[in-house]
This record gives C-alpha cells, structure tokens and sequence, in this order.
C-alpha cells in the first residue's frame, strides 16, 4: 500500500494541508487523510488508528500527524520535513497577521471575518469526528462509550485522561476474565 513518496511530495501535501486548514490540528485530519489516500500512502483502515495514535502522544495533534506521517513514509528525514510542511505555512500566516492585525483589530470587517470563520471552524473538526465515530463504533456497547465519553468530557468536566485509563483498565479486565472462562 506505501508507494514511495519522495521528500517534496511530503513536504508539499503538508505545506498544502497547513496552509489551507482553519481550526488547528482537528481540522486538519480530513486534509491529511484525503491527501495520504489519494497518494496510496495509507489505506483506509489505517485512518483511525493514526489519529488515535497521535492524539494519545503529548503535543500538538497536527505535528503528531506530520511526525508520524513522514516516519512511515521515509524515516526520521520524512518526519522532518512533513512537520516543517505542516508548520511553516502556519508560522508564515500567523507572522504576517501578527504585523497587519495590529493596525486593523477594530475594523468591524474584520472583526465579522473572524466571527463567520468560527463555525466553520467548528464544522471541519466535527467531519472527522463523525466519520470516527462511523468506523470505529460498531456495536450497541461501542456507541455506548463514545457517547459516554462525550458526555463525561463535554458537560460533566472530566478529564479526558481519566477517560482513558478507566477504559485501559476495563479493557484489561474484560480480556482477563475472558481469558479465566472455560472454552465450551
């Protein structure tokens, strides 16, 4: 499924997702999933995994995604040259607003910009969380824990670390005492 990418190629579709995604890392999952499959860089089934997988490391989602991205395709020059692609576009857009925005932070134009971007903002994080919800959530119990988890997390406070450990342990002890039961 890896056909060979070469370090522009990397370096460029990172570029492209860091500099057209509006919303920080969460949104630009579907960019990355789009430009890795279309590349055969990735299969499908692959997706989710990635994203679980680099959301549980510490840092940013997005550069996590760039890391581990670059590694797989061509090592630790991979994973460079993919983070600084997913970076540099934003660094370079933030510096220049930075020197512009000082002058025009009270216009009302673009104080209305700003306000209209937010949903959409909102929307592009919700598309990847939907379609992982889809695919990773199969049965009763699985929406169950998603929906559960949501909860806990979005009106209740909790800490979505505390989430995860709970889950880790009832995995644990659900494969364990499986295990314990006779094979009939």
């Amino acid at each position: 499924m890896n056909e060979r990418a070469s370090l522009w190629q990397i370096f460029f579709v990172f570029a492209y997702v860091g500099a057209f995604t509006i919303g920080g890392g969460y949104a630009m999952i579907p960019l990355i999933g789009d430009a890795m499959l279309k590349r055969k860089w990735i299969s499908e089934d692959e997706m989710p995994d990635i994203i679980t997988l680099t959301q549980s490391a510490p840092g940013l989602l997005a550069v996590n995604m760039a890391i581990y991205c670059g590694y797989r395709l061509r090592g630790l020059k991979g994973a460079i040259v993919a983070t600084i692609g997913a970076v540099l576009p934003s660094f370079v857009i933030i510096l220049l607003i930075a020197i512009v925005f000082t002058s025009f932070r009270e216009n009302a134009v673009i104080v209305r910009i700003f306000k209209g971007i937010r949903p959409v903002a909102v929307g592009l994080i919700l598309v990847p969380a939907i379609n992982m919800a889809k695919k990773g959530c199969k049965k009763w119990w699985q929406w169950l824990l998603c929906l559960g988890s949501l909860v806990a997390v979005a009106m209740l406070k909790f800490s979505p670390i505390y989430i995860i450990l709970v889950t880790i342990v009832l995995a644990v002890g659900i494969s364990l005492a499986k295990e314990a039961l006779p094979k009939t």
